[in-house]
């Protein structure tokens, strides 16, 4: 059963690298900074989703780190979520899984972000080419 536990977490996933909390900031600014490089180019909606989750739970822990006690950029993370025989999480980590796992589906089905699908344009290039080639060669 769901329960509510509030904790404060200095560490990543599952508490580890409590001592590296500046790492996840830089981390976190870097992935905010790549995820609005990528999302410039984005024309397919499930690519639009998944990487507009992913900002939003990367944003919500940085907010947090950068903001909460014990200080500016080495802030602890605030979780919340307790389900049986796991660790606590909040919102933000249930929006970076949940990306990931789309970004993972849509990488395997080859979508690309502009909404392609791996190898159909450059296939039909091909094709062209070769049957130009063909007419050239008769």
């Amino acid at each position: 059963m769901l329960q509510l536990n509030i904790i404060r977490n200095p560490g990543a996933a599952f508490s580890t690298g409590t001592g590296y909390t500046w790492v996840f900031t830089t981390l976190s600014i870097a992935a905010t900074i790549g995820v609005l490089w990528f999302a410039r180019r984005v024309r397919h909606r499930g690519w639009a989703f998944a990487l507009g989750i992913l900002i939003a739970g990367v944003s919500g822990n940085l907010v947090d780190r950068l903001l909460r006690e014990p200080g500016f950029y080495v802030g602890h993370v605030v979780d919340f979520l307790q389900l049986p025989n796991w660790p606590i999480f909040n919102v933000a980590d249930m929006c970076i899984n949940v990306a990931a796992v789309l970004i993972v589906i849509l990488s395997f089905k080859g979508i690309g972000l502009d909404g392609s699908i791996d190898g159909g344009a450059d296939d039909e290039a091909e094709e062209k080419s070769a049957d130009a080639s063909e007419g050239e060669a008769k």
